[in-house]
C-alpha cells in the first residue's frame, strides 16, 4: 500500500516548510472544532464551521484519494480515511449529532501523519549527518599560488588542491607535499588517525587533523570514495528484504479484504435484522463499519519496516560497514556458515620476519659486532637481499633497516629458483632455500616453525635461518570468537596455500574446517557444497574475501563480504557488504546490527498486526468506537516508528579482546 505522502526525502531537515504549513492547518482546524463545540451556534453555523475545519485539515487527503481512484491506483489509506470520515459525516447528518467526531477522525489522522513525517525525516537527517562525508568545498590552487574555493564537483582530475587542518578531503588524490594525520572514522569507523606524507593516496571524506596537505586529485568528484559510498547508501533501499516484500504482498491482500469485511459489516447484520425483527439499525452497523475502516489502515507496517532496515544500514555505515541493501541485512541476521579466504582476509597478505635462528659458532669474526646474534644474521641476509625485488627480500629489508652501516656489499648474483649470493666485507654469503644450501655443499637445519624458511651460509658454512610468514591480522582471533559467540554454526577457511600451512592458521584461530591447495575453481566448488549444506539448515552462507580475486565466490554466496582497503573500487563493486578498514571483526559488528534490526522488525510486525486484529474485532462487536480506532491507526504507527528508530543505535557493542 502506498502512503499518501513521500515518506523520506533525500535530505531530511528539522522541519520543512510543508511541515510548518501542515502544523498551522492542524492548529487552526483544532481551534475551530473546539470553539464550535464549546459555543452555542445555530445548526447551520455548526455545520458550516465543522465543515470548514474538516476541509482545512483534510483537503489534501480528499484530493489524493480522488487522484488515486481516478488513476486506477486502487484502495490506499487515503481512500480508506475519506470513506470513513465522509461516512461519519453522513451519520452525523442522520442523527443530527457527532459532527465533532467526524472532524476529529481527520484531525487526529493528520496529526499522526504529521508526526510520522517529522519522525521519519528526522531519522533520515540523523543518518545523513552521520554519513555526511562529502566536503562542502575544495581549495583549488591557481597558477599564481592563490587559493580559490570551488564546489567539489567542479574539480577536474589532476588539479592541485590544498587541504588545511580541520577540513575534509573533497576528492580522492595523492599527497604531493605536506605531512599530516587523517581522521578516517567516517569511512572506517575507527578513531585511530592515519599518518600520511608525500606520495600517499588519500580518500575523500577523511578529515585533515593537522598540517597542510597539497594534493593532486586522482578522480572526479562523482567517482570519489565519499560520493560513491553516499550513492550506494542512497540506493540500498532499492534492494528489499523478504520482510519488506512480505509487507507489500500483505497490503495487496489485506486492503481489499478489510474493505470487503467493512461492507459486509455495514449491510449484512442490518439486512438480517430487517428480515428477522424488522429493525435494521443501519446507523449502528454503518458506524461500526466506518470504525473498522479507520482501524484497518496499515500505516505502522508500511512505514516502520523499511525505516528499520534503513536505520540499520545507517548504523552500519557509522561503523565503517557498507551494506548495499536491506536484503543483505536480513541474510546477515540468519548466517549459519561463514567462509573466509586466508591471504588478505584473515592474514595481512604481506610477509614479515617472525623468527631468526642463528648458529652462533658459524658466524665469522669479520661479521661479528655489536648486537645480538639474531640481529647480525638478519643484517647479513638483508644486505644480500638488497639486490632482489622479491617480496621476501622486501620483508628482510623492512626487518633490518640499517643498511647504511658501512658494510661493503658487492657481486650480487641471483641463482634462479634458489636464492642470492653476494660478497659482504670480503665474505661470501648465500641466502636462499634448502636446495641452495645443498648446492653449495652445506646442510640446512630443519625448523618446525610455520612459514617460509630462508637459510644463510657464510663462506660455505651454515650460519642459521630466518622464518618469514604472512601474519594474522590484529583482530582475526577476536573476529572468530565473536562470530562463534553470535551463533554462527560453522567457520571455514578456503586457501590456495598448502593444507599444512592452512591447518596451522586454522588451529591458531579456532576455525571449524580448513581446505587448502585450492585453485579458484576449487574454491567455487567447495563454496557450492557448503552452501547446499547451509541451506538445509535454513541459514545463509557468508563469504569473506579481499575483493576482485575472490569475485566468483563472492557472487555465489548469499552475502559476499569484501575487505574494502579503505574504499577500493574493485571491492565496493564486487561485494554485497564492504568492510571499509579491512578489519574482520567488523563482520561480527555487521551481524550484531542485522540481528537487532530483525528483532525490531518482527516486534513491529507482531505489534501492529496483533493490535489491529484486536481492535478490528472490538470495532466489529461495537466495543471500540472511533476514538479507539484513531489510537489503533495513529498511535500504533507512532509507536512503531519510534521503535524502528532504535536500529540507528544497534551497533558498537562488539569489541576486540
Amino acid at each position: 500500500m502506498k502512503s499518501c505522502y513521500k515518506i523520506i526525502s533525500r535530505r531530511g531537515t528539522e522541519m520543512t516548510a510543508g511541515q510548518k504549513k501542515d502544523m498551522v492547518r492542524i492548529a487552526v482546524a483544532a481551534m475551530i472544532m473546539i470553539g464550535t463545540g464549546a459555543a452555542d451556534f445555530t445548526l447551520v453555523w455548526n455545520i458550516a464551521l465543522y465543515a470548514a475545519a474538516y476541509f482545512i485539515v483534510g483537503y489534501d487527503i480528499l484530493l489524493k484519494a480522488w487522484e488515486g481512484l481516478k488513476n486506477g491506483n486502487g484502495l490506499d489509506e487515503c481512500v480508506l480515511m475519506v470513506i470513513a470520515t465522509l461516512g461519519a459525516w453522513g451519520l452525523a447528518f442522520y442523527e443530527d449529532d457527532g459532527y465533532t467526531e467526524a472532524v476529529a477522525v481527520m484531525l487526529f489522522y493528520q496529526t499522526g501523519e504529521w508526526f510520522q513525517r517529522y519522525a521519519v525525516n528526522k531519522s533520515r537527517r540523523n543518518i545523513t549527518e552521520l554519513m555526511d562525508i562529502n566536503a562542502a568545498y575544495a581549495n583549488v590552487e591557481r597558477a599564481d599560488g592563490t587559493l580559490e574555493k570551488v564546489a567539489p564537483d567542479e574539480v577536474e582530475v589532476g588539479t592541485i588542491i590544498v587541504v588545511r587542518a580541520g577540513e575534509k578531503i573533497p576528492v580522492d588524490g595523492v599527497v604531493i607535499s605536506g605531512k599530516s594525520s587523517l581522521d578516517t572514522a567516517a569511512l572506517t569507523g575507527e578513531s585511530m588517525p592515519r599518518e600520511v606524507t608525500d606520495g600517499d593516496t588519500v580518500l575523500s571524506g577523511c578529515i585533515n587533523l593537522n598540517g597542510v596537505l597539497r594534493l593532486q586529485t586522482a578522480k572526479a568528484f562523482e567517482d570519489s570514495t565519499a560520493a560513491r559510498i553516499m550513492e550506494l547508501i542512497e540506493e540500498a533501499g532499492a534492494r528489499k528484504s523478504r520482510s519488506e516484500q512480505f509487507i507489500t504482498r500483505f497490503a495487496r491482500v489485506y486492503t481489499p479484504t478489510v474493505v470487503g469485511l467493512a461492507v459486509a459489516l455495514a449491510f449484512l447484520p442490518s439486512l438480517f435484522g430487517l428480515i428477522t425483527t424488522g429493525d435494521a439499525n443501519w446507523h449502528i452497523w454503518i458506524y461500526r463499519a466506518l470504525t473498522f475502516l479507520v482501524i484497518s489502515c496499515p500505516c505502522a507496517l508500511v512505514i516502520s519496516v523499511p525505516l528499520s532496515f534503513f536505520a540499520a544500514i545507517g548504523s552500519a555505515g557509522r561503523a565503517g560497514i557498507l551494506i548495499k541493501g536491506s536484503n543483505y541485512v536480513e541474510q546477515l541476521a540468519h548466517t549459519g556458515t561463514v567462509v573466509f579466504d586466508k591471504t588478505g582476509t584473515l592474514t595481512k597478505g604481506t610477509f614479515e620476519v617472525v623468527a631468526v635462528h642463528p648458529v652462533a659458532r658459524e658466524i665469522p669474526d669479520s661479521l661479528k659486532g655489536e648486537g645480538s646474534l639474531e640481529d647480525r644474521l638478519l643484517h647479513l641476509a638483508a644486505h644480500v637481499e638488497s639486490f632482489s625485488t622479491h617480496p621476501i627480500a622486501e620483508s628482510l629489508r623492512r626487518a633490518y633497516q640499517a643498511e647504511g652501516d658501512g658494510c661493503a656489499v658487492t657481486g650480487g648474483e641471483e641463482v634462479a629458483g634458489m636464492g642470492i649470493r653476494a660478497i659482504v666485507n670480503g665474505d661470501t654469503v648465500c641466502v636462499g632455500n634448502a636446495a641452495f644450501m645443498e648446492a653449495i655443499g652445506t646442510e640446512a637445519k630443519h625448523c618446525d616453525r610455520n612459514g617460509t624458511i630462508i637459510h644463510v651460509a657464510v663462506n660455505g658454512v651454515y650460519a642459521g635461518h630466518i622464518i618469514i610468514s604472512d601474519v594474522l591480522k590484529p583482530h582475526a582471533k577476536d573476529a572468530i570468537r565473536a562470530l562463534h559467540a553470535a551463533g554462527v554454526r560453522k567457520l571455514v577457511m578456503l586457501t590456495g596455500d598448502g593444507q599444512e600451512a592452512g591447518d596451522k592458521v586454522g588451529t591458531e584461530l579456532g576455525l571449524d574446517e580448513v581446505y587448502g591447495d585450492l585453485l579458484p575453481a576449487d574454491k567455487v566448488q567447495r563454496a557450492e557444497e557448503l552452501l547446499i549444506e547451509t541451506k538445509r539448515h535454513g541459514k545463509s552462507l557468508v563469504f569473506v574475501g579481499d575483493g576482485l580475486n575472490d569475485a566468483p565466490v563472492l557472487a555465489r554466496a548469499d552475502v559476499g563480504v569484501a575487505m574494502g582497503a579503505m574504499g577500493s573500487d574493485a571491492a565496493i563493486e564486487a561485494a554485497d557488504v564492504v568492510l571499509m578498514d579491512d578489519d574482520p571483526l567488523k563482520l561480527a559488528v555487521a551481524m550484531t546490527i542485522a540481528g537487532k534490526c530483525m528483532v525490531i522488525v518482527m516486534e513491529n510486525i507482531y505489534m501492529a498486526i496483533g493490535i489491529k486484529v484486536l481492535f478490528l474485532i472490538l470495532g466489529a462487536v461495537g466495543i471500540a468506537n472511533m476514538w479507539f480506532a484513531i489510537f489503533a491507526d495513529v498511535g500504533v504507527m507512532v509507536i512503531a516508528v519510534l521503535n524502528a528508530m532504535r536500529a540507528l543505535f544497534a551497533g558498537g557493542k562488539v569489541k576486540a579482546a
